[in-house]
């Protein structure tokens, strides 16, 4: 391998069209208020990237929280412990990345001591690296652009950046895909770099080159060479385009050994010296997964570089078994029971708080042969150990994964207990609370729900949990025949939020006191503050996750000072209330008419439309699972279990990695279970048609039902009707209201354009299996393929996305794109969903279950509410259309709801009661 100072030997002669030559002193000149200089003897360059919400779950916390005084000591953090540049990305779905850049970069100028270092704007929203530009003083980077939306668009972002004298990262990325070998590599790095040298004259030395560093010894043969073809890529880099820098991400080359630390280590270690010999000179590293090169054992050393270097043809065999010798997480882990001669409160404590139900039975029975009445077990030595449990939730020292194996270990001790006390008919259990939970009226989500209720059982209270779908009489009637101190809510649709308001309305009508708790994916502070608070005179408060149920419910039953708590929850939410509002009041509408002058414009007669190859409705009666593995987006399953941080990252981060791991592991050992013995089964329904736009904002599809599969209909033709939304916040010039009717040409156009429907399951047989797991009282299982099944189900819509989109549709029939890419969604056109943020309301699902019969074809029914049964089940439409794009709709005005009922032919209250939560206050 050569090294940088012999790299740069070969470089220097070449010349910018029009401008001076090249000079050999060319270096890349960062700045904060203090300048970087990154020459030939510089040491590598590390990027800290903790004030990432994708890279630290305390720092998208904080963000979201609006605690940014908090999130600025991540950022002092990191510039204290070395980083001599840190990167700031905002992209989160439920934050407003723009205006969180602007306000947290404004904060950062003003820190001196932080802005010092060079600021790295990172986003894959173009909008939210301007705003950045325009506010970082010195000389920062852009992290990324890339040809991957044309050459037109990649020349006018790196204009701009050059017009705000920034340098730039750019990604191995084009029209085609992501590179992921040596001669994708350096195609693209020469294109891109002949474009912004030659052609636009952007300095050379301010081009930072991330080549793609993939993962090695995953046992695919074509993932051999991931690493010798970066060497070589940044090599040929470094020798041939003058003076630009090579950077990247080393953790992802050992994403194949997650779990086993000290091999990842080594892994990250090797590959660092061989790429910084070859010539990279930045980049983010995990100091704390990194290991020093000259202290790695030797034969783990050798069997790392024979993978990484690609020298043996067996080096993934021989890495995989040498690993199992290797002492980490795996030594860990062995099997030691020496604590089986600890004194029995100890054993039971442990056995509570390390999961361990083997020996649980035995404990609670020596237990019960030692107090007078078996009652005492649960409330002497079982308790005991879920206080211990509970204190080390509390504190931050065992996450839910864990405490839900504790649950198991505890139901199955008090199982056991369970007929000596009902011998023992003066036995009576003390509990902390009694709490009704369901989920509402209309609504078939229950994981969460769950959790909580594992994680309240843990800590002594008594749970009635009535389900799914629950009607607003059944939890009033239950509440008062049980007689509880608390009813939860939950639900994960937005029609679920007004089954909440009347629940709480009607317990405010027949004088209940009891607190109120509110939770679910699509509830918030602020909805229950405005909506459901203003219901209900007692208590109301909303619970955003399982370890704050705990503390609230301790709060609103302690007898001390239960009263001053829930006058402080009120006064709290009639002051978030008045200041939301008056939020809400400062932001400007358009009119419908003026939106729709402000539409999206595409120019349709320079636009490709392409026919779909198949048109009509298709089955898959039923899928094979195996094929879905390789599209999970792992990132969602590991928040369900309250484990923030994005995947594979998350399996090695300091706090959570190796909870992570083991909940990983346990995951994928499910999944195996399920695909050799068949218990869940999938199936999908979908179509294709001739459709275009009629009256700005609806969407006319015209169904040929011809050898379509949908029975009695031979030669019909049927013409449905989409409703869509159309942006009415104002924008700022040239920033257009857009609404999915945009993405398809205008009937008067006279092009026939196309669009596509979808449903997908993978929920039949879950809630058989789970309920087979919950019998022997293991909620971990049962909550596991629920989360399971919602992977697999929303895996199912990216592969049959893709399927659509290369052989159905055959738009982008030469697509290759990993499931990264799939993940970020860089693909040509879009599957937007009713009941989503560009498409809020569900009742336009009435219309897809309509087009293509999904009842009958595959068994997916809806609720009142109109959510999917089986839960674990998405559907949605297919866009083609290169500029098609996601957008959030954002809050209407009420001219927009009644031209909307008018057009749907429904009575405006029931358009209001749909789009409530998209309504602008008045």
């Amino acid at each position: 391998m050569s090294n940088i100072d012999n790299i740069q030997l070969n470089t220097g002669n070449q010349q910018e069209p029009g401008v001076h030559p090249i000079k050999k002193t060319r270096v890349l000149k960062l700045a904060g208020l203090e300048p970087l200089v990154i020459n030939p003897d510089s040491n590598f360059i590390n990027i800290g990237e903790r004030t990432n919400v994708a890279g630290s779950k305390k720092f998208l916390r904080l963000i979201k929280e609006e605690n940014y005084e908090e999130a600025l000591e991540i950022a002092r953090h990191q510039v204290e412990g070395g980083a001599q540049i840190i990167d700031i990305n905002m992209d989160d779905g439920l934050i407003d990345g723009k205006q969180a850049m602007i306000r947290f970069l404004n904060l950062v100028m003003a820190e001196p001591d932080i802005a010092r270092v060079p600021i790295m704007i990172d986003s894959s929203k173009w909008e939210i690296i301007e705003a950045g530009l325009q506010l970082v003083q010195g000389k920062c980077i852009v992290n990324s652009i890339s040809l991957k939306e044309g050459e037109q668009e990649f020349i006018r972002q790196a204009r701009l950046i050059r017009l705000y004298g920034a340098a730039v990262i750019i990604m191995a990325f084009d029209e085609v895909g992501q590179a992921d070998n040596f001669e994708r590599r350096i195609e693209i790095a020469k294109r891109s770099y002949d474009i912004l040298v030659n052609k636009i004259s952007f300095p050379p030395e301010d081009i930072i080159f991330d080549l793609n560093i993939f993962p090695v010894a995953t046992g695919m043969e074509e993932h051999r060479k991931n690493s010798v073809d970066f060497f070589k890529a940044t090599t040929w880099v470094r020798k041939n385009l003058p003076f630009c820098n090579v950077s990247g991400g080393v953790s992802n080359v050992s994403f194949s050994f997650r779990g086993n630390t000290p091999v990842r280590e080594a892994m990250h270690s090797v590959f660092l010296y061989h790429a910084i010999q070859a010539g990279m000179n930045m980049g983010i590293v995990n100091p704390a997964l990194l290991e020093v090169y000259d202290d790695i054992p030797k034969e783990l050393l050798e069997r790392v570089e024979d993978v990484i270097l690609n020298r043996k043809a067996d080096a993934t065999e021989s890495l995989l078994d040498f690993a199992e010798t290797v002492v980490g997480k795996a030594k860990e882990n062995k099997a030691d029971d020496s604590w089986r001669q600890d004194p029995l409160q100890e054993r039971i404590t442990r056995a509570l708080v390390k999961g361990i139900d083997q020996y649980i039975v035995a404990d609670v029975e020596e237990a019960r042969l030692a107090v007078t009445k078996p009652i005492e077990v649960i409330e002497g030595h079982l308790m005991k150990g879920m206080n211990v449990v509970g204190d080390l939730f509390g504190s931050g020292k065992m996450f839910l994964p864990q405490v839900v194996k504790s649950a198991r270990v505890m139901k199955k001790a008090v199982a056991y207990l369970l007929p000596y006390i009902e011998e023992d008919k003066g036995s009576k259990s003390q509990s902390a609370g009694k709490i009704l939970m369901a989920t509402v009226k209309g609504d078939v989500h229950d994981i969460g729900k769950n959790i909580v209720s594992v994680v309240l059982a843990c800590n002594n209270y008594e749970i009635i949990d009535l389900g799914v779908m629950v009607p607003p009489e059944k939890i009033i009637q239950n509440a008062i025949e049980q007689q509880v101190d608390v009813i939860g809510l939950s639900g994960l649709i937005t029609p679920s939020l007004d089954e909440m308001v009347h629940l709480a309305r009607e317990m405010e009508r027949q004088g209940f006191r009891i607190p109120l708790l509110i939770g679910g994916a699509t509830t918030s502070k602020a909805h229950t503050a405005v909506k459901i608070d203003t219901q209900y005179s007692a208590a109301v408060v909303h619970v955003n996750d399982a370890s704050r149920a705990v503390t609230v419910l301790g709060d609103l039953l302690q007898k001390d000072s239960a009263e001053d708590y829930k006058a402080f929850v009120k006064n709290d939410y009639s002051s978030f209330r008045e200041k939301f509002l008056n939020r809400g009041k400062l932001k400007e509408y358009l009119s419908l008419e003026e939106a729709r002058k402000n539409k999206f414009q595409i120019d349709w007669d320079a636009s490709e439309i392409i026919k779909p190859n198949k048109l009509g409705v298709e089955v898959i009666s039923e899928m094979d699972l195996h094929l879905l593995e390789e599209f999970i987006d792992w990132t969602p399953f590991f928040r369900t279990w309250d484990l923030h941080g994005k995947y594979p990252e998350i399996l090695s981060d300091e706090i959570v990695g190796e909870q992570a791991s083991e909940l990983f592991d346990d995951a994928r050992s499910m999944l195996k279970k399920i695909f050799k013995e068949k218990l869940l089964k999938a199936k999908a329904v979908f179509g294709l048609f001739p459709a275009n736009s009629i009256n700005n904002d609806d969407i006319e599809v015209t169904a040929h039902y011809k050898n379509s599969g949908i029975a009695d209909k031979k030669e019909e033709e049927k013409h449905l009707i989409f409703r869509t939304l159309r942006q009415q916040s104002k924008k700022r010039q040239g920033i257009p209201n857009i609404a999915l009717a945009d993405f398809l040409a205008p009937k008067e156009s006279g092009i026939t354009d196309y669009m596509g429907c979808f449903c997908v399951t993978a929920g039949f047989g879950t809630n058989e299996l789970a309920e087979k797991y919950e019998k022997t009282h293991d909620d971990y299982n049962a909550i596991m393929v629920k989360a399971l099944a919602d992977r697999l189900a929303e895996a199912f819509a990216e592969y049959l996305h893709k399927e659509v989109r290369t052989k159905y549709w055959g738009y982008a029939a030469k697509e290759q794109l990993s499931n990264v890419n799939l993940i970020k969604e860089e693909y040509i056109g879009i599957r937007p969903a009713p009941g989503y943020p560009a498409c809020p309301d569900h009742t336009e699902k009435l219309t897809i279950w309509e087009l293509l019969d999904v009842d009958k074809q595959i068994g997916v029914k809806l609720t009142d509410s109109l959510a999917m049964f089986p839960a674990a089940s998405v559907s949605g439409y297919y866009f083609a259309h290169p500029e098609a794009r996601y957008f959030g709709l954002g809050k209407i005005t009420e001219d927009q709801v009644v031209d909307y009922a008018r057009r749907k032919q429904i009575d405006l209250n029931e358009a209001r009661k749909w789009l409530a939560p998209n309504i602008a206050e008045e």
